[in-house]
């Protein structure tokens, strides 16, 4: 009888372990799973989360088909160094950002392959100081021709002005405007074209690659100035004074 019942307690120890073995793992179901974040993903710099907290917007997330190659965040600009460090994105008070939005809409409706390229938007006060005084061996008088000064402000300060170009994503390359962005001298003055074209410094195409920035720009109501192409501005320094806060 023992012989019997240790059989038959064994038989029952085997089946039991078998069966566990066998037993599938279940996934939980898809939908459930969360998917972490990369480190690119966490790391938003100081700059960045200080521009989202005082208001602005990433202008690639109003208008996604404008492009940003913002030249302060890399040592590609006219004093050759990082002052904008992690800062990748481009950002504009709302408003500003839905005129740059049209600006855009009108490039592409008008020659599809072409899009607005974004250098520099809003440039908080402290950065323009550092910018300022990377040019202390120039004259003041000539230096404010570049900059603006810093205790009077720039219309960047406010995120009411911004520098662009054009590329074309069929070429893979930038218009030629006949200058290089933050290009210091004549050759990058509209209101020079016309002298330099007589001179032989600039040529026809040139010129009319600045035309097509320039048309599509005011059309949206930006304005250009007289000594940078790739510079427009959304409104007056004294309005902006006015309706828009200084971004620090």
């Amino acid at each position: 009888m023992k012989e019997i019942l240790s059989s038959f307690v064994l038989l029952v120890l085997t089946i039991s372990c078998t069966s566990e073995v066998e037993k599938p793992i279940s996934s939980p179901p898809k939908e459930k799973l969360s998917v972490l974040p990369t480190i690119k993903e966490l790391e938003i710099g100081a700059m960045e989360k200080s521009l989202i907290a005082q208001g602005l917007v990433d202008i690639q997330k109003e208008s996604p088909l404008i492009l940003v190659d913002l030249k302060y965040s890399t040592t590609d600009n006219f004093f050759g160094k990082d002052v904008y460090g992690k800062l990748e994105k481009a950002f504009l008070p709302k408003n500003v950002a839905t005129k740059l939005g049209v600006a855009s809409d009108s490039l592409i409706s008008q020659i599809p392959n072409l899009r607005l390229m974004v250098f520099d938007a809003v440039r908080p006060h402290s950065v323009q100081q550092i910018l300022w005084d990377a040019l202390d061996s120039i004259p003041v008088n000539i230096r404010k021709a570049y900059v603006a000064d810093p205790t009077v402000g720039s219309l960047h300060n406010y995120g009411c002005a911004i520098d662009l170009s054009i590329y074309d994503v069929a070429k893979d390359s930038l218009l030629d405007m006949g200058t290089k962005y933050d290009y210091f001298g004549y050759l990058a003055y509209p209101r020079k074209e016309m002298e330099m074209l007589a001179q032989g410094l600039l040529n026809k195409e040139q010129i009319a690659n600045r035309e097509i920035l320039r048309s599509v720009m005011k059309q949206a109501g930006f304005m250009p100035i007289t000594s940078e192409w790739w510079h427009f501005n959304s409104t007056t320094l004294l309005r902006a004074k006015q309706d828009f806060a200084l971004i620090n």
